[in-house]
Formats: structure tokens, sequence, C-alpha cells
């Protein structure tokens, strides 16, 4: 019963969105008020209607309900309730569920915290958006529905893929789908900016809180994802630059653009047309994202589905919307002329040069991920484009990136002088250029990578924070006054601060663990002894245990160093008897400084393992830097500027007036 109340909550959802695309849209047109303030409750309506079908799916697989298709096929009466409630997620017509929920709530959310907005512009915005969720509705109840009953039921399910049975996969995606679908606010904003032929600082001051949102849960959701490959996958590494991994950092480094972007759009007046773009493409990617993984046009362990019907839909979405809206552009944006003029050395200058790296950057993981399916399309031939090619072309970019990050930072709006930029920084140059050399002569082994990519990441976290060392000017006034100007800083300064230097923290453990990482793999019996570095690994003894749902065969380590234990460290291989598959479980001893990574394969004749370990220097500071790139996010979300923005202190706002 609870099934069918909730399939018929989706069809009502969608009835409603359609409703809401059309009604205010109508009244825009002729200017009848109360048409528009139909999209208010509509939204409201519209998400609850959405979260109770997702409880309603979430109550079949909590309770195992293996009459539903979709349970069966993904669900197990063995598994952990955790996975139970993950595996909702796990699969493809659920996921798209999840899809459209966070679409509808950030939906419910304009419309809640967009009082301030003109009523003009606020019925566009959610007119688009539901236009957004009318299509993903009609695509999940034509070709994708969650609620497909199965006759007879089976006596157990077939069970949860076994790599996703991990609390880090059971975070994953809805993070992501918290930034992908976001991104939907800024799009919504961007083609109503079009079609009303108004972009101001009011409109860009709502962009921005609505973008940052979408950057931090993409930031989070893409440090998770890379932490999950780290630890569950057993090949060591955190990024392998899978097309689905690059379906998800694409949009990140568009949005990354566009929130400089539109800070430029706010504070000047100036690149509102390029700022519509942005918001355009980074939501455009997010769709081609979610289409990579649903058409079964690649293969990864990221893949929800391979129906080429249920790709063909969302390419159509995705032409629709990403077509519709770039041709829209190219009518209307020559209506939003620019205000503000500014010198070519300046702020506005420094952002624009920002946007253009981070824009090559996106470019060039795009063009490496999509040309195979070129060449196959269009010259029948088979290809593939692998880490060597991402790493040669996007680092320059990435290096260019930081470089101008700090420099940046420093300088004035309007009008600057470069040399007085740089003389401001020159503490955090001098800093750099010294540690680098430094490493260079104290490292082991003559290689120019680690250090390089530690002098920048110093030069990048240093200048954030000379940045603020200079806005207080503790030279210039008392130590009192001093402390004063730190403590009232505006949240967007110290967010700012913190993102540029979690960037630079996880540049330092990129280059460190690319430059200085030591592998040794081996086979191994019980009893044996080895080296890695200046640690000795001894092989204990293997082990077989039984876990809820699977069966594991591991091996026990004991590492030590200068005669002295460190820890015991426990592999396994897991075999998942409902699903056939199996995985392979690293077992790391994690710490500040480095990790010690140990993975037991296969079994050979005469009783050895394959056993592969490794030194991983500073691997952690890769996740440590993202978090503390959205913390700064969270921070600058916080200004209270921003939170005008996002409609709190209305009386206090300047809203656009049509």
């Amino acid at each position: 019963m609870v099934t069918e109340l909730g399939h018929f909550a989706a069809i009502l959802a969608f009835l409603v969105a359609l409703c809401q695309c059309v009604v205010p849209s109508v009244g825009y047109y002729f200017g009848w008020d109360r048409w528009m303030r139909f999209a208010m409750p509509a939204s409201a309506l519209q998400f609850a209607l959405t979260l109770f079908a997702f409880l309603a799916l979430c109550h079949a697989f909590i309770n195992s309900d293996f009459s539903l298709s979709l349970v069966a096929g993904n669900s197990h009466s063995a598994k952990p309730l955790i996975y139970r409630v993950a595996g909702v997620w796990g699969n493809h017509e659920g996921s798209m569920l999840l899809w459209v929920l966070v679409l509808t709530l950030f939906g419910m959310f304009v419309a809640c915290f967009g009082r301030p907005l003109p009523l003009r512009l606020k019925s566009l915005v959610l007119a688009v958006q539901s236009a957004i969720s009318t299509a993903f509705f009609a695509f999940i109840l034509l070709t994708s529905n969650p609620f497909n009953r199965l006759l007879p039921p089976p006596a157990d399910g077939a069970g949860l893929e076994p790599l996703l049975q991990d609390p880090g996969l059971a975070v994953h995606p809805p993070l992501l789908y918290l930034g992908y679908v976001g991104l939907s606010v800024s799009f919504s904003f961007a083609v109503a900016a079009l079609i009303s032929g108004r972009a101001d600082a009011a409109w860009a001051r709502w962009v921005r809180p609505w973008t940052l949102t979408s950057w931090i849960f993409l930031t989070l959701g893409i440090a998770i994802g890379s932490w999950w490959a780290y630890y569950e996958l057993g090949w060591g590494g955190w990024w392998f630059w899978d097309p689905v991994e690059n379906a998800s950092f694409m949009p990140w480094l568009l949005s990354t653009a566009l929130l400089h972007s539109a800070m430029v759009a706010e504070k000047r007046e100036c690149l509102k047309s390029w700022v519509i773009l942005l918001a355009i493409l980074a939501f455009s990617l997010s769709l081609s994202g979610t289409f990579l993984t649903r058409s079964g046009i690649i293969t990864s362990v990221h893949s929800f589905a391979s129906d080429p019907g249920r790709g063909l839909f969302i390419l159509s979405i995705l032409g629709l919307f990403s077509g519709g809206s770039l041709l829209l552009y190219g009518f209307r944006h020559s209506t939003l002329v620019p205000s503000g003029a500014f010198a070519l050395v300046s702020r506005e200058s420094a952002l624009i040069l920002n946007n253009i790296l981070l824009i090559g950057a996106a470019f060039v993981v795009f063009l490496g991920t999509f040309w195979p399916l070129i060449a196959e399309l269009l010259f029948q031939r088979i290809m593939s484009v692998g880490p060597q090619f991402f790493n040669s072309t996007f680092t320059p970019f990435m290096i260019g990136l930081v470089l101008v990050l700090p420099v940046g930072a420093v300088l004035p709006w309007k009008r600057a002088s470069l040399s007085e930029g740089l003389r401001r920084m020159r503490m955090a140059l001098v800093t750099a250029v010294i540690a680098g050399l430094a490493i260079y002569w104290l490292q082991p082994e003559a290689q120019f990578l680690a250090p390089i990519g530690l002098a920048l990441a110093i030069w990048l976290v240093s200048g954030a924070f000379l940045d603020i060392w200079h806005r207080i000017r503790p030279r210039r006034v008392s130590i009192r006054a001093a402390f004063a100007r730190l403590s009232g800083l505006p949240g967007a300064d110290w967010g700012k601060a913190l993102a540029h230097a979690g960037l630079g923290i996880s540049i330092a453990g990129i280059s460190a663990v690319t430059g200085w990482e030591i592998e040794d793999i081996r086979i191994a019996r019980p009893g044996d002894s080895f080296q890695l570095g200046s640690y000795s690994v001894r092989f204990e003894q293997s082990f077989e245990r039984e876990g809820p749902n699977y069966l594991a065969l591991g091996a026990e380590f004991e590492l030590t160093q200068g005669g002295k234990t460190l820890t015991t460290l426990l592999p396994e291989r897991r075999h998942y008897p409902a699903a056939g598959r199996q995985t392979t479980e690293a077992a790391i001893d994690m710490g500040f400084w480095r990790d010690i990574y140990l993975v037991v394969g296969e079994i050979h004749p005469g009783g050895g393992y394959t056993v592969k370990s490794y030194i991983k220097p500073l691997a952690n500071w890769i996740w440590l830097g993202a978090l503390v790139m959205a913390a700064g996010g969270l921070i600058s979300l916080s200004d209270r500027r921003l939170r005008i923005g996002a409609g709190r202190r209305a009386r206090q706002s300047t809203p656009v007036r049509d």
C-alpha cells in the first residue's frame, strides 16, 4: 500500500511540476500577479509529494519488500540497515528519484528564502526550475519507474553491488547530487535574466550564494568519492581520471569560475553576460554527467545503467535545456550591457585570468573525457585517453592558477599596480622559493615534482593569510586596533583565505604522494618479513572470518620501525555470496605525515599471497585540503552580505525592481 501511494505521489508531483512551469510563465507574460504567485505554494507541494515518494521507496528497501523489482535487484535481507538505506540510491531508478528530490528541495528553498526577490524574477526562476523537474519526472515515470512490481516476488534479493557497501559510498552520491542539482538554481537565474533582460548587482548577489552552496557540496562529494576510491578499491590511488570522476570535476571547475565571475558582476556590474554563460555551461556539464552514468556508453564502477534508450532520453533533456538556453543566450546576451570599466591591471582582470585558466582546465578534461566517444562516432576508431594525457595538459593550467591567485586577491578593484601587488606578496614568494630549494636539497633522491608542488602550495597558503595580514595592517595601527580589525573582517574574506589555503594543502598532498611514494609488490607467506622504506613489515598469519553478508579471507601484518611495534594491519579480500562478487579491503595506518597502505591479493601455489605495500607521504592532506576549502565556503556563506542575497534581513536588502 505504501508503495502504491509513493507511486501516486510521484505522478502527482509530475502534474504539479507541469502546472508550476506553465502557470507562472503565463502570469509573467500577461502581468498577472496571482498566477505568478502560484509558483511559491506549488514548489512546496511539489517537494512534499516527491519527499513522500522517496520515503515510500526507502520504506520498501528497509523492510526488504522484494515484490518491488528495484528492491529485489539491489537489496538483500542479510544486508546491514545502513546499506539497505544506501541501496535506495545505489541504482539507476532510485538515484534519479533522489536527483529530483534534491531538485525540488532547491526549488522550495528559492520560494521560501527568496522573499526579497521581485515577483516577476522569482516566478521566472521557479518556472524554469520546475521545467527541469517536469522533464526528469517524465523520464522517471516513462523509463525508470522505481515502483514497478515483480510478481511473484523472490524469496530474497540479489544484493547491492559490493563496492557500494561502504559508509563513504552511502554519503558520496547525496553530496554530489546536492552539488550537481544545486547548480540548477544558478541556471534558472541565468535563464530568467535572459528572458527578462535584467541582470544587475542584486541579481548577481542572488546567484552567488546558490552557486557557493553547490560548490561546497560538490567539493565534499568529490573528496569523499576520492577517499573511498583510495581505501576501498585497493589500487592505492586517489584519482584515476575515470570519465565519471571527470563528470563531477568539470562542473566543480566551472562553478569555481562562476563564483569568481559573479563577484565581479556584483561588485563592479561587469561580466554579467559571462556569468550567465558560465551558469548555463556549469549546469549543462552536470546534465552531461547524468548522461554519462546512465547511457551505457562508458564502463565504470560509478555507472548506474546501460540502457541506450534511457541515455537518449537524458540526451534529449540535455539538448533541450542546454541547447535551448544557449540559443536564448545567443539572441539575448547583447541586452545585458556592462556598466563598469576597469584597467588592464586590476582585480577584475585577475579574476578574468582566473576564469580563463579554470575554463581551459575544464576544456582539456572535457576533451579527454569525450574524445574517445567522438572518435568512435565520427571516425570509427576505438581510442582511450589515459592519465598521462590529463596530467600533462591539466597541470599547466593549475600551475598558472596557483601563481595568479595570491596576487590577484590583493589587487584593488578597477585600477591597480602590479608592482605593488607583488611587493605585498614578496614575503610569501621568498618563503615559497626558500622552502622549495630546501626541500629539493633535503629529499633523499633528486627529483623536481614534489619540491615544485610544495613550493607552489606554500606560496598559495602563505599568500592567502598574508592577504589577511595586510587587511588588518598591524604596522600602522596598535595591537588592540589590529585585533579589532581582525575580528571585524567579513566572513567572505576569511572564507576566501581558507578556500585558497585548502587548495594549497591539497596540492601539497598531491605533490608529495606523486613524487615520494614508495611501492613494494611481492609474494609473501606467513612468517616472512620485508622492508618498506624505514619500516619493517612481518606477515604474521592468514585468517578467515564471516561478516554480516560476506566471507572474508584476511592477513595479519605487524608494522615496526626501529624495533618498535607501531600497529597491526589487517587487509582482507571479501566474497559476497548474494552478488557473487569480491572486493579488496586495504589496511591503512593513517598518519598526519604519511600513510602505510597494505593490500593482500590472490593466493599462489605453496601458500604465498600477493602483497602490495606503499608509503604515501602527506596522503591525508589531499582530503584535509578539500575539507578546509569546504569550510571556507561555509564561512563565506555565513557572511551577512551573502545572507542578504539568500533572503535574510530583507528590509536591509536592495531588491531589483522591474
